[in-house]
């Protein structure tokens, strides 16, 4: 995952000139069907049991995700197509986001999980 959002370019544009922003304090995982610099991840899905899940990453320049990182759906979601970390687990801002390597299609009840070591976030 590399694509910076519009809202962390302008942190780091911050922080480069001694501006010192607030940094985010955490980091939640997302899914949904869309995604841009602007937004993040778009298309989250509704009325299906899914919430942004916790992830904490570990590394000293590629980062990756030191815990497995699992979506419970209630309801068939359909199918996702792009991953997003925001700094919060509801509204919050966006802050990378990417399409997935695979598109993840529900049509019933079930799981979307992302093993350990799986989400990598590279600085380039």
């Amino acid at each position: 995952m590399t694509s910076l959002t519009d809202y962390a370019k302008n942190l780091l544009c911050r922080s480069a000139i001694g501006r010192r922003p607030t940094l985010p304090s955490a980091a939640f995982v997302a899914l949904g069907t869309g995604g841009s610099d602007a937004t993040g991840v778009t298309g989250e899905p509704n009325g299906t049991g899914y919430t942004r899940q916790a992830v904490t990453f570990f590394g000293t320049g590629t980062q990756t995700n030191v815990t497995e990182v699992r979506f419970t759906f209630t309801a068939a979601p359909g199918t996702l197509t792009h991953i997003g970390v925001f700094d919060a687990q509801a509204t919050g801002n966006p802050v990378l986001w990417a399409p997935l390597a695979t598109p993840a299609t529900l049509n019933v009840p079930g799981l979307v999980i992302i093993p350990v070591s799986s989400l990598t976030v590279v600085g380039d």
